[in-house]
Formats: structure tokens, sequence, C-alpha cells
């Protein structure tokens, strides 16, 4: 018991042996939780629905990111009892698995958004963003009117290209037709056949109702009518929802 009691006072007066011990220390413990990992394919338990985001959900996802939305608005349900009466079942890490970076959100001064897609119709989301106390009086977010502007996406195929590169699953068929897909979702008077063949469960939509011209506003739109939409529960099985 003496020389143990002398070697821990050595330690401990010894700052460089100190330091150099607890580094191992932690680095074994950080070892044994990483190594495995790179045993499986994927953490992520896969469920069925989940597919990329259209270019112009991503188009209106990148403007949301822009104006810091997420700063007031979680997209993460989180698993209580009072949370899912309100917002509907929990998320799953599955639905952000294609976001860089996640929306999770640490703070709600509005609302979550995990479960707004289908919510509440087109238009009303236009005008809630035009005049948000049009429709909700006591709402501090700030007007966004000015996403009435053309939408700038020239670079789509170059943007889905560089997603492609970083693991998501656009196919090269996909990235080709960017430009294609985005303007025949932003236009449902066009045949839209094609792109509804690449993109599952992705409704063309005109939400600012000038088809001529694909604005911001459309593109956000498309992007928060996508959110919660993709995963069918009742075809998620009892023990994916516990690998979650």
């Amino acid at each position: 018991m003496f020389g143990i009691r002398f070697s821990h006072s050595k330690i401990e007066r010894n700052l460089i042996l100190l330091g150099v011990l607890t580094l191992i220390t932690i680095s074994i413990g950080g070892l044994v939780q990483v190594i495995p990992l790179f045993t499986i394919e994927s953490t992520i338990e896969r469920v069925g629905g989940i597919r990329p985001y259209t270019p112009l959900e991503l188009a209106g996802r990148d403007i949301y990111v822009r104006e810091g939305c997420y700063t007031c608005h979680s997209q993460m349900v989180r698993p209580f009892r009072d949370e899912r009466e309100r917002y509907g079942h929990y998320s799953l890490a599955a639905e952000s698995m294609y976001d860089r970076p996640f929306q999770w959100g640490s703070k709600r001064t509005g609302p979550d958004l995990a479960r707004v897609g289908g919510r509440y119709s087109d238009e009303w989301h236009v005008l809630h963003l035009r005049d948000p106390r049009a429709l909700v009086p006591e709402t501090v977010m700030p007007a966004y009117a000015f996403l009435d502007r053309p939408l700038s996406y020239a670079n789509m195929r170059d943007r889905l290209a560089a997603l492609r590169r970083l693991g998501v699953p656009y196919t090269e068929e996909m990235v080709t037709n960017a430009v294609a897909d985005l303007e025949a979702q932003a236009r449902p008077a066009e045949d839209g056949s094609a792109f509804a063949a690449r993109y599952a469960r992705a409704r063309q939509m005109d939400p600012d109702g000038n088809p001529r011209v694909v604005t911001e506003m459309d593109a956000v739109v498309a992007y928060l009518q996508m959110l919660g939409t993709l995963v069918d529960f009742s075809e998620v099985t009892p023990e994916q929802l516990r690998q979650q």
C-alpha cells in the first residue's frame, strides 16, 4: 500500500507525467468507443422514404440557413410526451442523415419545424413569410418579403455534385438534370414526370403564384413543406426505432 501511495503521489507532483498518463487513459477510452464503429457499414438505421433534397428544396434549405432561421426554430422533436403531442413523432437520426449541417437547434423562440410539412398550405407559408403578424399577431418573427426576388440557381448542378462527393446519394442523372428539375418543381403546369421519377414524394408547386420566375420564396416554401413528410411511420418497425 505504501508503494502504491508513493507512486500516486509522485505522479501528482509531476505535471508532465500526469498530463501524459491522463492523455493515454483518455485515448484508450476513446478508441474503445470509436474503433467498433468502423466495423459496421452505418451507425444509422435506414428507414423507408428518406431521399436527398430536390434541387428546389436544397436551395430553400440554403436560404433557411443563410437567414439564420435555425437560431429560433429547432428541427428535432424530443422523445417526451408533451413534444410528441404538440409536434408529432419524435425525430429519427435517419431524417437528418443528408444534412450538412443539421438543423436540430438548441433554442426555440418559435415552434419546432421538424414536422411542419403539410400542416399549412403553400399560400399560408407565403403570407406568413411576407408578413408574420398578419397571421400570428404576437410573433417576434421578422418579415421576409424580400424572398420574392428571383432565385439564383445557375450553380445548382455543381452544388449537387459536391454533395454527391460527400456521400449524398445523388445519381449522375440527378446531377445532370439539377437545373431542369428545379424549374420543373416550381412550375406545376409543365410536365414533371421525369422530375417525379427521380424524387419520390416530391410535388410540383408554385407558392408565390408566379410560374414565370422561380423565386427564393418558392424555394423556402418547398423546403418547409418537405420537412417531416418523407417517413411513413406506419412502416417503421419497433426494432428500427429502438436502434435509432
